[in-house]
């Protein structure tokens, strides 16, 4: 088995936690519109599909204007709700001193990503981001992560994708990478296992040793 010498990162509840901030946006849209029709655990897969795919799902023929509703009320709070995980500055650094290739592959648009990034200090650590704008099929389809090796000049059997839902580790399979689930998911520690992936991260300082080829 080759190295890991690439590492694909979810952003949302995998390096950032915008937990908070994603669930008190879809609960303002909806309470608004659907009141006392949405609870928090209803909200709960939303998490990971795009706007759209969720949306569409509340009422498509509203789902353009949910949407809108939803930024607008989540650019206003952004910045006050996320916060990074623990270790994610530390263990990004130590891997780009190691030399590893670093992208952030998300469901989010372009923009909103770097917001996160920059506000976290994070954007140096990565080669290049692969948001929404970039592709025409988002995860869990290959192209955001085969378009992410294309620019890192890598290959699927040299690359871990890293993430915190079903669609980051159906994507990383659909694209024959290796896959890393968080434990700190939302949706919990066995959620991340019954999706198997070749590894489950405690902490993510967890992929020192194991992009050192060590057993973790």
């Amino acid at each position: 088995m080759a190295n890991i010498t690439t590492l694909l990162f979810d952003f949302d509840g995998t390096l950032l936690d915008t937990n908070e901030l994603i669930i008190q946006s879809f609960e303002q849209v909806l309470n608004s519109r659907y009141p006392g029709q949405y609870t928090r655990e209803d909200i709960l897969p939303f998490m990971g599909p795009t706007l759209k795919e969720s949306f569409d799902t509340v009422d498509a023929d509203l789902s353009d204007v949910l949407i809108q509703e939803y930024r607008t009320w989540n650019l206003a709070n952004h910045d006050q709700l996320v916060k990074e995980f623990d270790g994610v500055s530390e263990t990004l650094q130590r891997l780009k001193e190691n030399g590893m290739k670093m992208a952030i592959v998300s469901t989010k648009r372009n923009n909103m990503v770097m917001r996160g990034l920059q506000l976290m200090g994070l954007e140096d650590f990565f080669d290049t981001v692969i948001g929404l704008d970039d592709v025409q099929r988002p995860k869990p389809d290959p192209e955001p992560l085969l378009l992410a090796l294309e620019r890192l000049g890598s290959k699927p059997e040299e690359a871990l994708m890293i993430g915190d839902n079903t669609h980051d580790i159906g994507g990383g399979k659909n694209a024959g990478v290796r896959t890393a689930g968080v434990a700190w998911s939302l949706k919990g520690e066995a959620f991340i296992r019954s999706l198997a992936p070749d590894y489950v991260l405690q902490h993510i300082s967890d992929l020192l040793p194991i992009t050192q080829g060590e057993k973790v």
